[in-house]
């Protein structure tokens, strides 16, 4: 929970809110080369999924958008707490970039409003919560060298000894004191690389694909790996053991390296998932596109982006496990270079 809480924190000023849905309206589409279509506007479409927002919207009823409203919670001469269709009546708007700022002034408050992202972020990790303990109830009522596991249980148990088994294999003896963030680490990822792919709620935050989202995630594995880490760690980047030439350049490069691994954690995770997203909404995205050129165009089209859609999404779920197992394995071997004493 404190991790969800300060994934939340650096969530609020990392992301890019968009608008509330707008208002429905029947004029057309202007295209970019000012010609008029009926068309949709793909561009709107995708951002307003792996964007952030302060309403989660959830569909359309005759032409109404039905969202649920979410608290905006600014700090400035005092805590205000409104919706966004409220907001200009306690003196506030949206700027171009879609996040709240004062309307007299233009300067952005304290902004800790709970959006689709932080929503979803809170929901997934009391979901995960729920899971862990369920589990380990089943374990403290069966003897489990006696009989084997059923249930949640047995689906928990291969996915909780492939982490065990990977921190022993990458970190050694101690491996057991790091069990348990890495265990925590890909679960949360593959919980969540699940949840977004749900298109409907609860579903269909881009959590995983939220740079602010994976920076934390990363920055813990770092700070891990940097305040753990034995003596012979920290002598091999400041005064490793080169031809007395290389001395004054190999701690340049190794640091260099060290701050590029959390980098590397970051953008791997973050790039694939937003990949995936945009992947899955543009196939989608077609069939309303070709709907224009008529029935047998449009009826082709809308069969091969279904059979399409359905592919990226097998291929997406096998992405959501990939990433979160890279990242975990990863993670491991980070720390069992930092784990290593001197021979």
């Amino acid at each position: 929970m404190m991790l969800a809480w300060v994934i939340s924190l650096l969530l609020f000023w990392q992301a890019d809110p968009s608008p509330a849905a707008p208002v429905q309206d029947d004029s057309p589409v202007i295209q970019s080369d000012g010609e008029e279509s009926g068309g949709i506007d793909v561009a709107e479409i995708i951002f307003e999924h792996i964007g952030d927002e302060y309403e989660w919207h959830i569909t359309e009823w005759k032409g109404k958008p039905i969202a649920i409203p979410l608290p905006c919670i600014v700090i400035e001469n005092g805590v205000h707490v409104f919706t966004l269709h409220h907001a200009a009546e306690n003196g506030y708007t949206l700027n171009e970039n879609g996040k709240l700022v004062n309307a007299a002034t233009g300067k952005r408050p304290l902004d800790l409003s709970i959006t689709k992202n932080v929503l979803s972020l809170m929901m997934s990790t009391f979901l995960l919560l729920v899971i862990i303990l369920l589990t380990a109830r089943w374990y403290r009522k069966h003897d489990a060298l006696k009989e084997a596991p059923t249930g949640l249980a047995a689906a928990m148990e291969p996915l909780v000894m492939m982490v065990h088994d990977m921190a022993r294999e990458n970190i050694g003896e101690d491996y057991r004191r790091y069990s348990p963030y890495l265990c925590m680490a890909f679960l949360w990822i593959l919980l969540n690389n699940f949840i977004g792919i749900i298109p409907f709620f609860p579903g269909g935050a881009n959590l995983t694909g939220n740079i602010a989202i994976t920076l934390v995630l990363a920055l813990c594995t770092f700070f891990t790996v940097n305040f753990t880490g034995t003596k012979h760690y920290y002598k091999e980047i400041f005064a490793p053991d080169v031809p007395v030439f290389l001395k004054p350049i190999m701690p340049v490069i190794e640091v260099f390296s060290a701050l590029m691994k959390p980098v590397s954690l970051t953008v791997r995770l973050f790039a694939n998932m937003l990949a995936g997203h945009i992947m899955i909404l543009s196939m989608v995205c077609i069939i309303f596109i070709m709907a224009k050129y008529g029935p047998l165009m449009s009826g082709g089209m809308t069969l091969v982006s279904v059979l399409f859609g359905v592919f990226l999404d097998a291929l997406e779920c096998l992405v959501a496990f990939i990433q979160a197992y890279v990242f975990t394995m990863l993670s491991s071997i980070y720390i069992g270079l930092a784990r290593q004493k001197e021979e």
